[in-house]
């Protein structure tokens, strides 16, 4: 049996071995930076905000090791109500998928990789919806994450809430990569 010094040791290694292999795992943007205020570019056209409504391109590199798919969130934790607001959500990328071009998410998703699925964002549309905070609010906080899953597909439908579909990535996620933007008006 070992020690409690020796057990104590192994996890600390172990613990440090998944953080290396989770910190390698990085998500960047040519339209994004992370702390910066995003550009008109991913503000939203309508309610009031006179943005151009494009999903960012984003890159990713060094998933973990048993990637199987991935999935792409862009939430605002600020926004009023309970959960925040869920501006895009998008799953089933192909384990090959390392990027997604600029508007990719549009309606339609006609820049997707095969087999991607974009669900109901919080106001109701399967595509990207770009920031539009209401006016006056302090700038809020646009959260742009990559999750890299176990499964291959996950087992929700484009129509389910986003609050299911954000928990399901979560579930099934093996590690994650973020850029965080803010935006205000």
């Amino acid at each position: 049996m070992k020690q409690p010094i020796q057990l104590l040791s192994a996890t600390i290694l172990a613990l440090a071995a998944s953080y290396v292999s989770a910190a390698d795992f990085v998500l960047t943007s040519k339209d994004v930076t992370n702390g910066a205020t995003l550009s008109q570019k991913q503000v939203a056209y309508g309610d009031g905000c006179r943005g151009q409504n494009i999903s960012p391109d984003l890159a990713w590199q060094n998933p973990p090791a048993g990637t199987q798919s991935f999935a792409v969130i862009m939430h605002d934790p600020d926004a009023p109500g309970a959960h925040g607001w869920w501006h895009w959500l998008l799953f089933n990328l192909p384990a090959s998928t390392n990027h997604l071009v600029a508007d990719a998410g549009g309606y339609g998703g006609k820049g997707l990789p095969a087999g991607a699925q974009q669900s109901n964002s919080s106001g109701g549309s399967a595509y990207w919806g770009g920031a539009c905070p209401p006016q006056g609010d302090k700038p809020h906080h646009y959260n742009f994450t990559v999750y890299a899953l176990k499964v291959p597909n996950l087992a929700v439908k484009p129509d389910d809430s986003p609050e299911r579909v954000s928990a399901a990535i979560q579930a099934q996620a093996i590690g994650s990569a973020t850029i965080t933007a803010t935006y205000g008006r």
